[in-house]
């Protein structure tokens, strides 16, 4: 790798004095330092903070930018799977990626940007100059450890973020002066992983005393453990199993994943991490949903901290706040307006015994709830999670704020209740799919959404003090709850995967029913008997409970990446030599699993709209002189449904307010065409294996390209870096 073209950020003229110890929410730009600074531990901490400010996902960034993740928002990459509808880059059917500039680029991670500190390779960069600096100081061996161990567990994390979207890259465990002779070729991608194993076993050594003995201490809690480490190497040997680059289906792979999942288990519980609250599912999972907005909370494994300050004097290092709060929360509490997720992914969630609906076509070797789905009530008897995971019309949703002005919402703060049903103005818009000139009670009119994301959200009636700091001019935005890029939950599904694949059914099955028995789930927790012997049952459930317990967390779009879920692999690249043929898997992941392939699919939306015995369904478009536009509101709404408080019985009431004022309605979710015909999914196959951009092939003009897209420094004829050989 060639970082001529980066900008250099010299080592000169500056100490470190002091470092706070509230590193994750005070930090500073300890880039210019020179090499004395590394010889005090102050020092030599301080510049490993600034590892930790610029290599922490960030909830705020899209992840097009240099942290390279999706942390849950409808983004280019959740919009590609089955969470939000919209057409994401990856499946636009209508504007297929090139590698060129101008002419529809696919997303750069292998780059990024010219700046030092936010580009892929500064990344790396700074965090070699770190390894070297405190390698070669004069600090005490213990003390090398405590910060070594961190400093490698983020090389390997930089390096995961190239790989799993390039395959091999570039193994620079040096500093390089920025000159044409430092280019370094890519390696093989197994070579790569082995590089990424070894920096996470070299952390996880060099951690260990001072992280197995229940964690850091307080001031600590957020740094990465032992535990951190291990869990992040099984995630990179899960990937490296997983049919995306083990096209053969290799046991050994599988073997080797499960192996180390297994023995991180008991180094993770040593440094603390545990799955939050097991036992003590709470009222309607109530204590699962308070997990995602506490600190000191053993679920983390590895995470980003945020505060609330909100003081606009102080450096921007000191306000670092989580905006996702402020984005799912409805228009009319001063929010951002909410997040739709898709009708599609509302109505593959599990019923209350833990079976996927019945009609849900999406999961076909699983076995179907014996409880009835009533699609025009969505919220009745679901999976414990459901209520935690979305908001819909006659739901409680507490908040710590009264919001001020006249924005015609008769419930404030802590008794808000959200009744974001629709009407129309016009008869042609009503009966129009298309049109979205809708309009939302209580104030949210024309920013009603038809269903929200409520997953990660700071409720009242949940965590009873707030982590955000309310402000009637900005709502939500100074939010401190944290975000969890690895938690406890995602370790065990991880094991559970492996251990299928391996062929260790039943230790796999007993992962998912910790996992759902944390929730409130009994018994066999609604897991069918086949799964203890059927692995592509097995499998299939265990990808189906990844995709609910993990939803809206950034998770699923690599997961189908990996499993090859748009087309089940069987489109073959063109030009790629045989061994991409997908060989193991009976040829087919979507097939062997029984998982409808998402390509030819497309993902609508849904919205609850006034009855047409009300009126034809319509009404005003403004308040005006105070008038309520709103066609049913004279009509008595039941109390919203309260979470705190035993379900069935309050949906009930509810079903019976819907029978006779509202009704589900399709609403347009993904696009249509100029002549308004419906578009579908359409994901490439040279997609599952990204190429290089032009950017980054300009950059260094020796980096081949990858199998599948065309090279730029070659006048646009096919790649020929192979990613799948070793």
């Amino acid at each position: 790798m060639n970082i001529k073209s980066l900008t250099l950020a010299l080592l000169a003229s500056a100490t470190l004095a002091s470092c706070s110890d509230d590193f994750l929410q005070d930090k500073k730009d300890y880039n210019s330092v020179n090499e004395d600074a590394y010889n005090y531990y102050a020092g030599a901490s301080g510049r490993l903070d600034q590892i930790y400010a610029i290599c922490l996902p960030d909830v705020n960034s899209s992840p097009y930018a240099y942290r390279n993740i999706s942390t849950g928002s409808a983004d280019d990459l959740s919009k590609s799977t089955e969470e939000y509808s919209g057409f994401g880059c990856y499946v636009n059917p209508q504007a297929l990626l090139t590698y060129q500039s101008g002419n529809n680029p696919l997303p750069d991670y292998f780059y990024g940007t010219n700046k030092f500190s936010t580009s892929a390779w500064g990344r790396i960069r700074n965090v070699n100059d770190v390894i070297r600096g405190i390698s070669g100081s004069t600090l005490s061996e213990e003390d090398k450890n405590k910060l070594l161990g961190q400093a490698y567990f983020f090389r390997a994390w930089c390096y995961y973020q190239l790989v799993k979207w390039y395959g091999g890259v570039p193994i620079i465990k040096e500093v390089q002066l920025p000159n044409e002779s430092s280019f370094t070729p890519r390696s093989s991608t197994k070579d790569c992983i082995d590089f990424i194993c070894e920096d996470l076993d070299l952390s996880a050594s060099m951690l260990a005393p001072f992280t197995t003995n229940g964690g850091w201490d307080a001031d600590g809690y957020g740094r990465v453990t032992s535990g951190t480490a291990l869990a992040l190497k099984g995630r990179v040997l899960l990937l490296w199993a997983s049919p995306l680059f083990n096209r053969a289906n290799d046991a050994t792979r599988w073997e080797n994943a499960y192996n180390v999942i297994k023995a991180s288990i008991p180094v993770l519980n040593s440094c603390g991490h545990r799955l939050a609250y097991d036992g003590t599912p709470g009222t309607n999972a109530s204590n699962w949903a308070k997990m995602f907005i506490e600190d000191n909370n053993p679920e983390m494994v590895f995470g980003t901290q945020y505060n609330n300050r909100s003081d606009a004097t102080s450096a921007a290092d000191y306000t670092k706040n989580n905006g996702w709060e402020h984005g799912i929360r409805p228009s009319n509490s001063l929010g951002g307006g909410g997040k739709t997720p898709s009708a599609m992914i509302v109505d593959l969630f599990p019923m209350k015994d833990g079976r996927k609906p019945a009609g849900c076509k999406t999961y076909y070797k699983l076995d179907a709830s014996a409880t009835t789905y009533e699609e025009e009530f969505p919220f009745m008897n679901r999976d414990p999670r459901f209520y935690r995971t979305f908001a819909f019309p006659g739901v409680r949703w507490a908040f710590d704020g009264d919001p001020t002005g006249d924005n015609h919402n008769p419930y404030k703060g802590n008794a808000y209740e959200l009744w974001n049903y629709v009407w129309y103005s016009k008869a042609d818009d009503r009966n129009n799919i298309e049109s979205g000139n809708t309009y939302g009670a209580d104030g949210l009119m024309s920013n009603a959404k038809g269903f929200y994301v409520r997953k990660r959200t700071d409720d009242l009636d949940v965590n009873g003090s707030a982590r955000y700091a309310y402000q009637q001019a900005n709502g939500f935005k100074y939010s401190a709850s944290p975000y969890m890029e690895i938690r406890y939950a995602e370790v065990l599904l991880n094991y559970a995967e492996a251990a299928c694949g391996a062929g260790h059914m039943s230790e796999a099955v007993e992962q998912l029913q910790k996992i759902r028995q944390r929730v409130g789930y009994t018994g066999d927790c609604g897991l069918q008997a086949s799964l203890s012997s059927d692995q592509a049952a097995c499998m299939s459930a265990i990808l189906y409970e990844r995709q609910i317990e993990l939803a809206f967390e950034g998770k699923r779009f690599d997961d189908m990446r990996r499993w090859m879920l748009f087309d089940g692999g069987a489109v073959a690249v063109p030009g790629a030599p045989a061994t991409w043929k997908l060989t193991g898997w009976d040829g087919n992941t979507c097939t062997w699993l029984g998982v409808a392939p998402l390509n030819g699919q497309r993902r609508d939306n849904l919205e609850f709209r006034v009855k047409a015995t009300h009126n034809n369904g319509l009404g005003g478009s403004e308040w005006k002189n105070g008038v309520n536009p709103d066609p049913i509101v004279d009509v008595e709404r039941p109390a919203a449904v309260d979470l705190r408080q035993p379900l069935e019985p309050q949906l009930e009431t509810l079903k019976e307010w819907y029978l006779a004022n509202i009704e589900r309605n399709k609403k347009k979710g993904d696009s249509y065409d100029s002549n308004h015909v419906e578009l579908f999914v359409d994901y490439q196959p040279y997609y599952y294996i990204v190429g290089l951009a032009q950017g980054a092939q300009g950059a260094n003009q020796r980096l081949p390209q990858n199998i599948g897209w065309g090279d730029y420094n070659n006048g646009g004829a096919p790649g020929t870096f192979d990613p799948l050989a070793e």
